[in-house]
């Protein structure tokens, strides 16, 4: 792929917008993590109860993000958003772990127990996200740029979602084998979780997609992309 350098002025406004998507990647991230211990169901029109974690709802997000980054500013950048997610994650574990220790007050609205009953699966989630996020995120880009390449930039929703689907579905397993392994959920609940995680996750993906166009094409047109370029940063 071509990489192009652009004005001071443009590559100054492309900076901020990947700042800002590599802030909202992580909070994505992080929050995910966060909320994993609440299960919901949700009907979808008859077809298919789904049985998930909440915090698989922001999740899909991240994936919408390293896309997006990838097909614009390249492997590399999308590489390092993903690095400093890993980063921000396990920083939010380190601040979880300090709380969980610092005694409650007597008047404190919420007490140690309950802090622990909230956070205390924290580390174990993380532990088992990042693992996940580990292997899915590299392989999401790997892919992206290889159907990229393929394709010589074209053909987008091939990309996104042969990368996704496959990526999507190495995390919910790798979640949900570790989730089990540690005694965090039952073993007899791993099929449903990971039928329905999984098939969440492809019908975000689909409904993503014009999402993933709609983000390339104002790229493309604020800074005159043509197919198959890219914005060099550096």
């Amino acid at each position: 792929m071509k990489s192009i350098s652009l004005s001071a002025t443009n590559k100054f406004l492309a900076y901020k917008i990947y700042l800002i998507l590599g802030a909202l990647f992580i909070s994505s991230l992080v929050v995910s993590n966060l909320i994993f211990q609440k299960f919901f169901h949700w009907d979808f029109f008859g077809l298919y109860t789904f049985e998930i974690s909440v915090g698989i709802l922001p999740y899909p997000i991240t994936f919408l993000i390293t896309d997006l980054i990838s097909e614009i500013y390249g492997k590399q950048k999308a590489n390092q958003i993903v690095t400093a997610g890993i980063f921000a994650s396990f920083f939010s574990l380190l601040i979880i772990y300090v709380a969980s220790v610092a005694p409650a007050t007597s008047w404190s609205p919420i007490n140690d127990t309950l802090f622990d009953k909230v956070f205390g699966a924290t580390p174990i989630a993380v532990l088992a996200s990042m693992l996940a996020y580990l292997f899915a995120q590299y392989i999401d880009i790997q892919i992206f740029h290889f159907w990229k390449k393929l394709t010589q930039g074209k053909h987008l929703w091939l990309r996104n979602n042969f990368s996704t689907f496959f990526s999507q579905f190495i995390d919910t397993c790798t979640v949900l084998l570790l989730l089990c392994g540690f005694g965090k959920i039952e073993w007899h609940l791993f099929g449903s979780l990971l039928l329905g995680g999984f098939l969440f996750k492809v019908l975000v993906a689909l409904l993503d997609t014009p999402l993933l166009y709609l983000g390339v094409y104002l790229f493309k047109r604020r800074f005159k992309l043509n197919t198959g370029e890219e914005i060099a940063l550096d």
